[in-house]
């Protein structure tokens, strides 16, 4: 692969192919749904996905992949059974007008930012919620998958929320951080308890004095991991009408900070050279106070591509983040490119064996499966068949003591050939061998962006 995945640098490439939008919202019961294989009787649940699917044309010279109208997909399972496939747009204001539809007012604070939400879908207290990053706020959906209103969670929510929180196994608390250009170079550290109320938020000063693209943050059992690398906010793009002005100014330096993770004093630790890190496996405690974290870096972002991620090959590195020598070691894993890394749920927070990412090729198209063993450092690529690439996948483990190889692996396969898509279940101890089961849905769900497994209460 070249050192970016894609010459062209306009925006139609985000909306070509299975990165494109669909156009209908769907209902298909479950005698539209062929299921090949014995789908596992103790799932029932949903599987969640969701990306960008601009409702409108785009202008190529403006639009960005990461700024499309939401939409979100999911296949339910009920005990060996496949009982439908949906798909809805999630209806912030702003894709209410896209569609030409009164807005919703149900639970919007006065204020808050009309933008999508498009960049995850969530399961949480027994309600499911579309989040997204930078301002926007949270869209809690029905069970069905319709848009009840955007929400500020009962009044608890302040300001931003994000679209990456991360489960803290332990005590099944969400931690995640907040950003807004308008606040200034300042993040917000969130925690959110069981019910789904915020219970614990912490201004931190960002100290390259800029609005810093934080994607995600990573946990430990005892810290929360913070990213102030130079992707950020970009006034004079802002200014000329930019829809996401978020730039590469590697003069600012890269740096990540450690906070306990019940709040606290941050330490900033240096990197040696700017980078930029959208997803982490996992991080965990090491030794003399060290934190470890699994991660997926970029060499640089929006700087030659202003429309989308695509700024060289994205590589797998371990870090190792030293608070007394305030110093980041970097060490690569492998050059397999991939994206959208994943670990048991289980074991956020903590050392996880096995790695699971999705193999990126040119123009983000989708392909093998990646899975990363941390402890031999094996790196095996599982094609799901010519034409077919697959997305974000999830482990589920077979019982709540089971290893983290002993369960399934689940996620969304496009079929480039038939232009349907595909919910494939492989078994984690043998994910090479044929799929335990496949639930067949005759339409085309988009690449997107994240999807999540979702039990059923």
């Amino acid at each position: 692969m070249n050192a970016t995945m894609n010459a062209d640098k306009d925006a139609t490439r985000y909306v070509a192919g299975n990165l494109g939008p669909v156009d209908k919202e769907l209902t298909l019961d479950e005698s539209r749904l062929t299921v090949t294989g014995t789908l596992p009787p103790q799932l029932s649940g949903r599987y969640l996905r969701i990306g960008p699917n601009p409702a409108q044309p785009i202008d190529p010279d403006k639009h960005h992949w990461f700024i499309g109208d939401g939409m979100v997909h999911g296949v339910r399972l009920d005990a060996g059974r496949a009982t439908w496939y949906r798909n809805r747009y999630t209806r912030t204001p702003s894709t209410s007008a896209a569609l030409g539809e009164a807005p919703l007012t149900h639970a919007i604070r006065e204020g808050r930012p009309t933008t999508v939400a498009n960049t995850n879908v969530i399961g949480h207290a027994g309600r499911t919620f579309a989040i997204v990053e930078a301002g926007g706020a949270p869209c809690e959906l029905t069970y069905e998958l319709d848009t009840i209103g955007c929400t500020d969670f009962d009044g608890t929510l302040p300001a931003a929320f994000s679209a990456h929180p991360k489960r803290d196994p332990a005590t099944n608390r969400l931690h995640t951080v907040g950003y807004h250009w308008a606040q200034g170079p300042m993040v917000q550290y969130i925690v959110m308890d069981p019910s789904a109320a915020i219970e614990f938020v912490q201004d931190i000063e960002i100290p390259s004095g800029a609005n810093p693209m934080m994607h995600e943050l990573s946990i430990t059992a005892t810290r929360a991991v913070l990213y102030d690398l130079p992707c950020v906010f970009d006034i004079d793009s802002a200014m000329n009408g930019v829809r996401l002005p978020y730039r590469w100014k590697p003069e600012l330096g890269a740096r990540v900070g450690l906070l306990p993770l019940n709040g606290g004093d941050v330490i900033w630790c240096d990197l040696d050279e700017p980078c930029y890190v959208f997803h982490s496996y996992t991080a965990f405690d090491g030794p003399d106070g060290q934190v470890i974290m699994d991660c997926v870096v970029h060499p640089r972002m929006f700087h030659s591509d202003v429309h989308g991620p695509d700024e060289g090959i994205p590589t797998t590195q371990r870090w190792t983040i030293d608070p007394n020598t305030r110093t980041v070691k970097r060490e690569p894993l492998h050059d397999v490119p991939s994206e959208f890394p994943r670990v048991d749920e289980r074991l956020v927070g903590r050392q996880a064996r096995y790695g699971l990412s999705v193999g990126i090729g040119k123009g983000w198209d989708h392909g093998p499966l990646v899975r990363t063993d941390f402890v031999t450092g094996a790196v095996q690529t599982i094609s799901h068949g010519p034409g077919r690439g697959t997305m974000e996948t999830v482990f589920i483990p077979r019982t709540d003591q089971s290893a983290e190889d002993d369960g399934w692996l689940m996620s969304m396969v496009h079929d480039a050939n038939t232009q349907q898509t595909d919910l494939v279940l492989l078994d984690a101890g043998e994910p090479s061998s044929a799929p335990v089961a496949t639930v067949h849905i005759p339409a085309r769900v988009p690449y997107g962006f994240h999807g999540n497994w979702v039990p059923d209460l």
